[in-house]
């Protein structure tokens, strides 16, 4: 790419690509690259940023980034861990903080006509997350701004563009976060602002050219936003020998397998559908372990595509829609110390008996992004808004064993609760929703009858990119509705709640 890059470098931070994201939100290209891998051409990124990291500055396995060719040289940013390590190393004292600093704080204090804090006035909202704090700036470091709890919340080195902040400006709860990136970045490193998904199209089109050329690729879609963009991008590139192909793995959505396949009627789009069901359900049965039900899938899923592919000739490339928080979440995806949360079923590769290489055109986005990718080119806005579906579909949101009957209880509540939210006009302002099926059964009374059924939970969340979230308050009327609803026409179904868990701590799947 042909752009001004800044580079980003990992130090395990679960919020490391949430920096990516928000530089990203300025059309800014960003890259992130573990702290002890640094590109060969370093001198052709214009600024860098130095992530937090769960590892303490003071601890024997300290992360020791070689910043000799960054220092002095280019604009660097240093973020929580990666302020405390400018402090530590560099003349300054860190120490254990007397209360640990999570959450939200006010800078108390700014350093009248910087540039860093333009537009950022004293009373502006921060989101802390450390343990130690910074008690003595680094040799030539000067006080920027200030907290009530936090003295040395930013400073700078005199004689060279660097600055250092013990918050967190990615997160949503830092207020002025985007305006201190942007100052950082526009007004500082004076990074020109032109990635755009439009740009993004079209360098990812030729890039595929490129690397594609005449091969034959298969791709699987699932109905959802990320496949179907990258089926478009992919359609753009090779057009025919792009062949795509729709599982219906059993665990769908009520009618889904058959309004999927409609809806990309009219697309211009090469999808065969196929029905494995059975095959999915058969290896699954019995096993209630979280992990193990997503490994089974993915290692089915590889399969009916490896059956698929030998009968198409020539086929070379498997795609996959893969996105970044599919990425981040199974390991570091740029081998960097990330914690892994939860394996996903389209990421870590191929098995040797699969002979085809692997293309994942999205694999550097986040959702909001992929949803502005599409709109660039045009996708139906009904497609583009349609709710994220975990790729291993109700599996997950079935707590322990699965069997035929509970896949059928599950795709009936989750039917209701869908088609409620779009009538109560819900849908659009829920980022992602669906039911749970949970391994216990309750007492309750129908009729004059006593029963011992099945318990649901409904979950809504609003987020912009998966990473965190926080669950909707939904009107109390239309949980109510819900409910009743769900337990009168949902044969086994006796019970009803509704989720209100944030995440983090909690994820937006069950399992």
């Amino acid at each position: 790419m042909q752009h001004n890059k800044v580079l980003i470098l990992d130090f395990g931070s679960q919020y490391t690509q949430l920096i990516a994201r928000r530089v990203r939100e300025l059309n800014i290209y960003s890259e992130i690259r573990p702290y002890n891998k640094l590109p060969d051409n370093i001198d052709s990124y214009k600024a860098v940023v130095l992530s937090g990291s769960p590892i303490s500055v003071r601890s024997e396995d300290a992360l020791h980034p070689d910043l000799s060719e960054i220092r002095g040289k280019i604009p660097l940013l240093a973020v929580c861990y990666g302020a405390q390590y400018l402090a530590h190393f560099s003349g300054g004292e860190v120490a254990e903080s007397s209360t640990r600093e999570y959450g939200r704080a006010n800078l108390t204090y700014i350093k009248e006509g910087e540039d860093f804090f333009e537009n950022i006035h004293e009373g502006s909202q921060v989101w802390m997350s450390h343990s130690d704090t910074i008690r003595a700036l680094p040799e030539g470091g000067k006080l920027l701004a200030s907290t009530e709890d936090v003295e040395n919340a930013a400073f700078k080195i005199e004689g060279e563009p660097t600055y250092a902040i013990q918050f967190h400006p990615e997160v949503y709860h830092s207020t002025d976060g985007h305006q201190l990136l942007h100052n950082f970045l526009i007004k500082i490193a004076g990074v020109n602002q032109d990635w755009t998904p439009q740009s993004f199209v079209e360098e990812t089109v030729e890039n595929l050219q490129e690397k594609l050329g005449n091969d034959r690729v298969v791709l699987g879609l699932s109905g959802g936003v990320d496949s179907s963009v990258a089926a478009m991008l992919l359609h753009k590139a090779i057009g025919k020998n792009l062949f795509c192909i729709f599982v219906n793995n059993g665990l769908l959505r009520k009618n889904e397998f058959e309004d999927v396949l409609h809806q990309y009627e009219g697309m211009g789009l090469n999808v065969k559908g196929i029905d494995a069901s059975a095959r999915f359900l058969d290896a699954l049965a019995g096993k209630s372990d979280p992990e193990e039900k997503r490994k089974i899938i993915g290692r089915v899923f590889i399969e009916v595509f490896d059956d698929e592919a030998h009968r198409i000739k020539n086929v070379k490339w498997l795609a996959q829609g893969t996105i970044y928080p599919d990425v981040i979440e199974s390991v570091s995806a740029t081998g960097g110390p990330s914690a892994t949360i939860k394996s996903h079923h389209n990421v870590g590769g191929l098995p040797d008996f699969m002979k085809l290489k692997v293309v994942e055109p999205l694999k550097s986005l986040f959702k909001d992004e992929v949803r502005r990718v599409g709109a660039s080119m045009n996708m139906d806005s009904q497609l583009l808004g349609r709710h994220p579906f975990p790729g291993p579909g109700l599996a997950i949101r079935i707590l322990g064993d699965l069997t035929r009957e509970k896949v059928r209880i599950l795709q009936e509540v989750d039917a209701i609760f869908i088609n409620n939210l779009k009538s109560w006009n819900l849908y659009d302002k829920v980022w992602q929703a669906g039911a749970m099926l949970l391994p216990v059964n309750s007492v309750g009374v129908m009729g004059d009858e006593r029963t011992y059924e099945k318990c649901v939970a409904l979950r809504a969340v609003e987020s912009t990119d998966g990473m965190t979230a926080d669950w909707v308050n939904l009107p109390y009327e239309f949980l109510q509705k819900t409910s009743n609803e769900i337990i009168n026409k949902v044969k086994g179904v006796n019970r009803v709640v509704y989720d209100i868990s944030s995440k983090p701590p909690a994820t937006i799947e069950w399992e």
